[in-house]
């Protein structure tokens, strides 16, 4: 199977690494050289375009089905629009005008698009209520990559993706030091977000579905941080509550809606397909971390 990874970077270069060791073909996708030159590191066909350029991605060799993994770089919606709902769209479109088409698109998403649900859980069928800007831009992005496929004959497949972290994004001192605001963390280890793509595509599953990526225990931050405090010898942080947060009045409008935005995400679909994760929750996933950490 050959896979056309769009915006090959932090997941989807794991997620060619997992390809390639289970014997299919990837292309890695990415506009900067720097991109380019991590693709290549990682022992895989790299092709230099931009994912929003139709004229670009007429480089990428004909594949079985892509993965659009593209990141508007932490920037504003505006940015979020051009990559994930224009560049979505450019990127269907190119594609999917081929004579050899795929026959499957894989869009990354994020739990973000749910909103707030004040501490409960939440699964592919509760309604999305985004909550700001940029993630109104992804719930729009879900919709087009499940509903444009199918003017090429082809099917969408939504993986919607929980905190991702894992080497380079531990983030330890953030919790050590603190303060920490109170809230859940629905989580995904990187190597189980790339794992969970290559199941989906290599089993021929979730074809037209939304599937939650995320692991076995949403846990509160508090809790979460006096755990690896714990683990790594250190004392608690302080910690606050959202009102004292939000009396703090240093906020953007983004940020403070993301402080008021609680759940806790439910994997079970993902896990009723079959997939079963390499790090089932932050125990396992920041053992890496930790032992580095008390190592020094």
């Amino acid at each position: 199977m050959r896979v056309a990874i769009l915006g090959c970077g932090y997941v989807g270069l794991e997620l060619g690494r997992q390809l390639l060791a289970a014997g299919h073909d990837p292309v890695g996708v990415r506009r900067s050289d720097a991109g380019i030159e991590a693709i290549e590191t990682a022992g895989f066909e790299a092709v230099q375009a931009d994912v929003t350029s139709a004229g670009d991605l007429e480089a990428v060799p004909d594949v079985d089905a892509i993965v659009f993994a593209a990141s508007s770089g932490g920037r504003g919606a505006d940015a979020a629009r051009r990559v994930y709902v224009e560049g979505l769209k450019t990127a269907i479109d190119a594609f999917g005008e081929r004579e050899h088409a795929p026959d499957r698109l894989i869009y990354t998403s994020s739990t973000g698009v749910h909103g707030d649900h004040d501490g409960g859980w939440v699964d592919e069928e509760t309604p999305i209520e985004p909550t700001t800007e940029k993630t109104a831009v992804l719930a729009e992005a879900e919709r087009i990559a499940l509903e444009r496929p199918a003017d090429y004959g082809l099917e969408g497949t939504v993986a919607r993706y929980a905190g991702l972290y894992g080497p380079d994004r531990y983030r330890l001192q953030r919790y050590l030091e603190g303060p920490v605001t109170a809230g859940y963390l629905n989580m995904v280890h990187r190597d189980d977000a790339a794992g969970a793509v290559e199941f989906l595509l290599e089993r021929d599953l979730a074809r037209g579905a939304v599937v939650q990526v995320v692991d076995d225990e949403p846990v509160s931050k508090w809790e979460f941080a006096d755990w690896l405090a714990a683990q790594c010898g250190e004392p608690e942080p302080p910690k606050r509550t959202k009102a004292e947060r939000l009396e703090a009045g240093d906020l953007s409008e983004a940020v403070r809606r993301r402080v008021l935005t609680s759940k806790r995400c439910s994997n079970e679909r993902l896990r009723s397909l079959g997939y079963a994760l390499e790090y089932p929750t932050y125990r396992e996933g920041y053992r890496a971390a930790i032992d580095a950490y008390t190592a020094v």
